[in-house]
């Protein structure tokens, strides 16, 4: 295997464990690179004269600009309840159904909290402009508990299911480290 994380395979380029690339060259484009998502891939139109260093390089910073553009993006309540929803479907196979899924801005120690009773769901709009991949994971984490209450053996044998749950628990425990860090003035200055 390959020490670099992208793989060509038929005019295809994968990026590890996560979704497929795929660059397209084009002998009309002479100098600017694009990219956009497409399903479950990332598209990225590059010149056709670029070298495959250039065409890598190129692919790292459209994936990179990609992510930053996601991340700014702020989803409405309503397109959480849809989010809610797929995720539900696609991990939980439908069975989680939220009868409310909200942002809310007292929630400043928590990232989620869920009534199972009522099926609501309210997000810390502290999530917002967090990646999505973590966003998705608060979500399933509060449809878990829709079905299972407390953090027993089932509840995270039930969030295995969500194939980044470690990663996206990794980064909001960096989040909480980092706003535990004292503040260092800047002395450039003096």
């Amino acid at each position: 295997m390959s020490a670099d994380p992208l793989q060509h395979r038929a005019g295809k380029t994968e990026r590890s464990a996560t979704s497929a690339i795929e660059v397209r060259r084009s002998a009309r484009r002479r100098r600017t690179v694009s990219a956009y998502r497409e399903g479950d891939r990332t598209v990225v139109l590059i010149p056709a004269r670029m070298s495959k260093a250039e065409e890598q390089r190129w692919v790292t910073v459209m994936l990179d600009k990609l992510a930053a553009q996601e991340s700014r993006r702020v989803l409405g309540d309503a397109e959480l309840a849809e989010r809610a929803e797929r995720l539900s479907a696609q991990f939980f196979d439908g069975s989680a159904r939220p009868a409310s899924v909200r942002w809310v801005t007292n929630q400043n120690t928590r990232w989620g909290s869920c009534t199972p009773a009522e099926g609501s769901i309210r997000l810390s709009h502290r999530l917002q402009g967090m990646p999505e991949y973590v966003i998705d994971y608060v979500l399933c984490h509060e449809l878990a508990h829709l079905l299972v209450p407390g953090h027993g053996p089932d509840f995270w044998r039930l969030l295995e299911a969500y194939p980044r749950t470690e990663r996206a628990r990794g980064y909001l425990e960096g989040v909480v480290a980092a706003a535990r860090l004292p503040h260092v003035p800047d002395t450039r200055g003096e």
